[in-house]
């Protein structure tokens, strides 16, 4: 894809009013998360006095909602309006910030778990509806591009996210941390208005309450008869187990096998995060080129020996690097997936399918996030890293037989030329 074939696509994309709100309510998403993330993360670690049970807990409160409520977020999404479903979740989990701030301020300082908790829960529902107006409101010729630039303004954030959360802890303490995450959800809800109204749905039989569990069922046999997602979540499951290790465990790679105070942490994510900006325009280049499995298969390999590396590695500088490359990588895990769920799910299916292949990646990581803490407590960490990256790439080789499949919407083109 030519540089002008990419700026076109680009100034395309930015003219499209969903676009532009969809990133819009991100960065403000980005902003109330990374603040979440790092002012509980460092508030955690200063009140536990770095135990890695309590640490351990923290992605175990953020993940298992994700896990649990994922199946139903997904099936609701193809039943209830998205942009609404959207406004109400972000909304809701502003509330729910305040209410914990209240609670902390008067209360006990456990509650920041139920912050992150309530946060997990709502966006089960979010999310999957993003992904239905992506489906809705992007051209399929412009959804890999748009899964591109939407995964480089993440990028912009694993650069400076860490630092506003460390910053906005440290400067401002937890309270006006947790307040800030609270605003930013809000105003995210507000900016969603600007997105173009949902669609009317007609009432049928199948938007009757009774028909909830069957469009469930509905959801689990359409990826179950689709060679393509159903090795995808294979590749899920692995991914989930490899990664839940690596990230819960990350503040002792810091704090043992490089011997950095834990707010060192947050350069190790702020190389990833510029590694994931460039990776991020990289993919913008390769979309037309290469398939989406392709560009899965090859995150993940790189993803999978840096894990090792890192585990391997007491030199601060190795390890920047290997922090660096894989940063190149996280784009391409991100994009491949996003734009494979759209491009193999017809529009009735996207939260379904949405629904059903996330578990399969945190539900492993919601186990690995609350079994790391005690791994490391028996085995090495230099062994544990090891081995979540040779799960990583066992994942990797089950993408491999995809390589020769195209999406849908290819398949039924190439029918009509066909036919024709």
């Amino acid at each position: 894809m030519s540089a002008e074939a990419v700026k076109g696509a680009g100034e395309s994309l930015f003219r499209n009013k969903f676009f532009q709100t969809i990133l819009l309510s991100n960065v403000l998403l980005q902003i109330g998360i990374w603040v979440r993330n790092f002012a509980i993360l460092m508030y955690v670690t200063d009140k536990t006095n770095e135990d890695p049970f309590a640490i351990s807990l923290m992605g175990f409160v953020e993940f298992l909602p994700i896990f649990v409520f994922s199946f139903i977020g997904g099936t609701f999404a193809d039943r209830w309006k998205p942009r609404l479903t959207m406004i109400w979740c972000d909304f809701l989990s502003a509330v729910s910030v305040f209410v914990v701030l209240i609670t902390l301020i008067y209360g006990s300082w456990h509650m920041v778990y139920f912050a992150t908790f309530i946060s997990a829960i709502l966006s089960q529902f979010s999310q999957p509806s993003a992904m239905k107006l992506f489906k809705q409101h992007v051209p399929a010729e412009q959804l890999q591009s748009a899964m591109a630039m939407f995964q480089s303004l993440i990028a912009i954030f694993m650069v400076l996210g860490p630092s506003l959360g460390v910053i906005s802890y440290q400067k401002f303490g937890i309270e006006v941390s947790i307040g800030v995450m609270g605003v930013a959800f809000l105003l995210s809800a507000v900016v969603l208005f600007r997105i173009p109204r949902d669609r009317e749905v007609e009432r049928t039989e199948t938007a009757d309450k009774g028909r909830f569990w069957q469009d469930l069922k509905d959801g689990f046999a359409y990826v179950w008869r689709s060679p393509v997602l159903k090795s995808l979540g294979g590749t899920f499951a692995l991914a989930g187990t490899a990664v839940g290790i690596a990230q819960t465990l990350g503040l002792f790679i810091v704090l043992e096998r490089l011997n950095q105070p834990k707010e060192f942490l947050q350069y190790m994510l702020m190389v990833n995060g510029i590694a994931m900006l460039i990776g991020g325009g990289g993919v913008m280049v390769l979309a037309k080129k290469v398939s989406p499995q392709k560009l899965l298969a090859l995150g993940i390999l790189l993803s999978s020996l840096c894990m090792i590396g890192v585990g391997l590695s007491t030199s601060i500088p190795i390890t920047l690097v290997l922090q660096f490359i894989s940063g190149l990588g996280f784009p391409m895990i991100q994009i491949g997936i996003s734009t494979m769920i759209l491009q193999w799910s017809q529009e009735a299916y996207v939260g379904r399918v949405n629904g059903v292949l996330t578990p399969m990646f945190m539900g492993m990581m919601v186990i690995m996030t609350l079994v790391a803490g005690q791994l490391k407590l028996v085995f090495p960490l230099v062994g544990i890293y090891c081995t979540a990256g040779v799960i990583m790439f066992i994942g990797m080789l089950l993408l491999i037989p995809l390589f020769k499949h195209k999406p849908v919407a290819a398949q039924v083109k190439e029918q009509l030329v066909a036919g024709d």
